[in-house]
């Protein structure tokens, strides 16, 4: 673990880091094939590019990239089944109610920050179970750029009044990684998430974590996060 302050607030990514969304959006890929005529693919298949949304399910699931003609279609229909189903199977990760429970016993305040377009995030984090509820919630389009773009943790870190470098981010993917650094944050690797085809020893994080509540090992958590660190809101 890198030196310095010890932080005083937490963000979190939400697709496989917090929740479990695979299995929805494995089953609203799996509803695209089959409207094509094509059998559904496991969810081991599907589950490592989860975090990668319509582009890398759609690439995976139908061999349609970004740039294909076909792929604004095949997006708009495999979101449309994904939003009528967005909460079937999706979970919290086993450990992620006892830390954030803890993360509030200890007055340190969390977040989420999510490259999840807000008219999916909304309904899905209203409908999750959490201990506590979230002090701020940015999705991918709060900000002019998403991540790896520092633009939606700096905005996260202003809403909840901390200083950027007071704050850590817990992503499963390489890009969180890389936006937590460009924002001045500490930088953890849920190993435990989707991790895409990616090593997470690779992504030069200060911490990878293999259960969510081994972050609260990694001895980067202060006490008392409400503090007025002089960071103006």
């Amino acid at each position: 673990m890198s030196a310095g302050l010890r932080v005083t607030a937490c963000l979190f990514d939400l697709d496989g880091t917090l929740a479990d969304t695979a299995p929805d959006l494995a089953a609203a890929l799996n509803r695209v094939r089959v409207d094509h005529g094509m059998v559904p693919l496991p969810l081991d298949v599907l589950r490592p590019m989860a975090s990668h949304g319509a582009r890398g399910l759609l690439q995976v699931g139908m061999g349609v990239g970004g740039d294909d003609p076909r792929f604004p279609a095949l997006r708009d229909v495999f979101l449309a089944h994904y939003l009528a189903a967005i909460d079937t199977h999706t979970r919290l990760f086993d450990g992620v109610d006892a830390l954030l429970a803890q993360l509030h016993e200890q007055g340190i305040p969390w977040g989420i920050v999510t490259n999840k377009l807000a008219a999916y995030t909304a309904p899905l984090v209203e409908r999750l179970p959490w201990p506590n509820p979230p002090r701020c919630i940015v999705s991918g389009d709060t900000t002019a750029r998403p991540k790896p773009a520092p633009d939606p943790l700096l905005h996260a870190a202003a809403l909840l009044g901390h200083a950027p470098g007071r704050c850590v981010y817990v992503g499963d993917d390489q890009r969180d990684i890389q936006a937590a650094r460009a924002a001045g944050m500490r930088a953890v690797a849920a190993a435990y998430g989707y991790c895409g085809r990616s090593e997470p020893r690779s992504w030069d994080a200060d911490a990878i974590i293999g259960h969510p509540l081994e972050l609260l090992d990694a001895g980067l958590i202060s006490g008392s996060g409400d503090i007025d660190d002089g960071f103006p809101t």
